[in-house]
């Protein structure tokens, strides 16, 4: 059983009233242009949702894993493209408040209370994806400030961002060894956008190449220690998974099967409903237990998080939470298309977009294969 708190039960309401009212009737259309939903970014700011993490003395909630899970959810029912634009914000921001330092959260803090910022988690490069530790991008010490020279790709929200948190090469040692963390502003002279992916799914959720040129980024902007960087993408950074791919992935199996339900009870063939027909049944009843069983597993995950249980507790059922939620979506999905026939393979019905949803998410914010390294590694030790 999942236990809300009353703020969280209002802040639920409000989120499902807004993804109702305003998010799903723009979902077909933002997937067909494939454009970032500008409208949809000023109404969340102005409920609240792009600076949820923030504290309250700031503007915001202080929310909780709990929370963002939720929040992730209810609109990822409609829209995972729009939802994701809350997850990166939010993973940004989450990071400055667990690893950042007083004076940085007193400067940025301020710059999100206003809760119309974007952030942008970066560390793909062309030639590190699943191996993260094999990044090339560098940034040099130079006075005051890093000078950044690199390619970052496959980055989410990436032109559409006022805000970046980087992960770049600054010393000595192979691997993880020598890597930190920085906080990169828009406008940044040196720093510009290349290539726009044109992506199957999670349309309208844009996926750009960054390029860095010389870039200048104050030193003060450096997230943690020099080379510590590794230790926050672990220790911080992909705890998003959560709330990031798990909870993404959570809400479009949820719209699915609710979508598949309803149109399962009004589409009559041979003289009554296909839901009323067994291989039907037994279908729904498959999607319900993929779905229920990813939920439990997502908010018992977060409940660990929020009470502050061990990483190395932690770490792994993050990871499990990732794979059978992505993978259980993918499942249930592909099930809604079968159920709508001929219809579901149309896009005048929301399940093949759904479909296309839940395959990006199963390969972004970690592959679920490398989910599975880190699982078996938390049982067996590495061998």
């Amino acid at each position: 059983m999942i236990c809300l708190t009353e703020e969280q039960k209002m802040i639920q309401e409000m989120v499902r009233r807004l993804a109702k009212e305003k998010v799903a009737p723009r979902a077909a259309e933002i997937d067909e242009k494939d454009e970032f939903p500008w409208d949809i970014a000023r109404i969340f700011g102005e409920n609240g949702l792009l600076n949820l993490v923030l504290p309250e003395e700031y503007g915001g909630v202080n929310a909780n894993t709990t929370t963002l899970c939720m929040v992730i959810e209810e609109i990822s029912k409609v829209s995972p493209a729009c939802a994701i634009m809350v997850f990166t914000t939010q993973s940004l921001i989450n990071v400055l408040r667990r690893g950042g330092t007083e004076e940085q959260k007193k400067r940025f803090y301020p710059r999100f209370s206003s809760a119309d910022k974007l952030c942008a988690f970066v560390l793909t490069e062309p030639n590190a994806g699943s191996d993260a530790a094999s990044i090339q991008t560098k940034a040099v010490l130079d006075g005051d400030s890093y000078v950044f020279n690199g390619t970052k790709t496959f980055i989410t929200t990436g032109e559409v961002s006022d805000f970046y948190l980087i992960f770049v090469r600054t010393g000595p040692g192979e691997r993880a060894k020598g890597i930190s963390a920085f906080i990169v502003e828009k406008g940044t002279p040196g720093f510009s956008f290349g290539k726009k992916e044109k992506k199957m799914g999670l349309r309208g959720s844009p996926t750009a190449e960054l390029i860095f040129e010389n870039a200048r980024v104050p030193k003060e902007n450096l997230v943690g220690k020099a080379g510590e960087g590794w230790k926050v993408l672990t220790n911080y950074g992909n705890l998003m998974r959560i709330w990031g791919a798990a909870s993404l992935s959570l809400g479009i199996a949820e719209g699915a099967l609710e979508y598949a339900l309803g149109y399962a009870r009004e589409r009559v063939q041979f003289g009554k409903p296909i839901a009323s027909f067994q291989a039907i049944q037994f279908m729904f009843a498959d999607m319900a237990m993929l779905t229920e069983s990813a939920k439990s597993l997502i908010y018992r995950t977060s409940a660990m998080i929020d009470r502050g249980e061990p990483f190395s507790t932690v770490e792994p059922m993050v990871s499990m939470a990732k794979c059978f939620t992505t993978d259980a979506a993918m499942k249930v999905t592909t099930d809604a298309v079968q159920i709508l026939g001929g219809y579901g393979y149309t896009k005048d019905y929301p399940v093949e977009r759904m479909m296309r949803d839940a395959k990006g998410v199963q390969i972004f914010d970690g592959t679920n294969q490398i989910q599975r390294v880190i699982i078996s590694r938390a049982l067996l030790g590495k061998l």
